[in-house]
């Protein structure tokens, strides 16, 4: 499967927010139906969103967490916690970006993502801990 210059530089910056583990083991994971879809998310987000000169790539992860709490969307939630703070987001902010959305989006809605942020930290932590 041929790649792109943004396929790329998408690639870089995703194993970079996210962890190349983790990217790459959605790749490896993807398979003829799977891959265009992995291909479109690396080159479009990751690729073009990503690399705009117009955000810090901090503030680019806490926006997708306040995003990814009104989709309801827990799993990329997780993962973008992990990014978050890897990007050098404090703890605080994300906790702050919960609490704005249990205006903007309901207070279940925060009371899930919050549960979901303290896995993160905590996987956060092993990590760190098993370094």
């Amino acid at each position: 499967m041929q790649q792109s210059s943004l396929f790329d530089k998408g690639l870089e910056i995703r194993k970079a927010v996210m962890g190349a583990d983790y990217v790459e083991r959605a790749l490896s994971a993807a398979d003829e139906m799977t891959f265009p879809l992995q291909n479109l998310v690396t080159e479009l987000a990751w690729g073009t969103i990503w690399t705009r000169p117009g955000l810090e790539r901090n503030m680019r992860s806490l926006i997708n967490i306040g995003t990814l709490i009104a989709l309801n969307r827990p799993h990329e939630l997780q993962q973008h916690v992990r990014g978050a703070l890897r990007n050098g987001c404090t703890r605080e902010q994300v906790v702050e970006v919960v609490l704005q959305t249990a205006v903007y989006c309901g207070c279940p809605a925060a009371l899930d993502a919050m549960r979901i942020v303290r896995a993160a930290f905590a996987d956060a932590d092993a990590d760190l801990a098993a370094a």
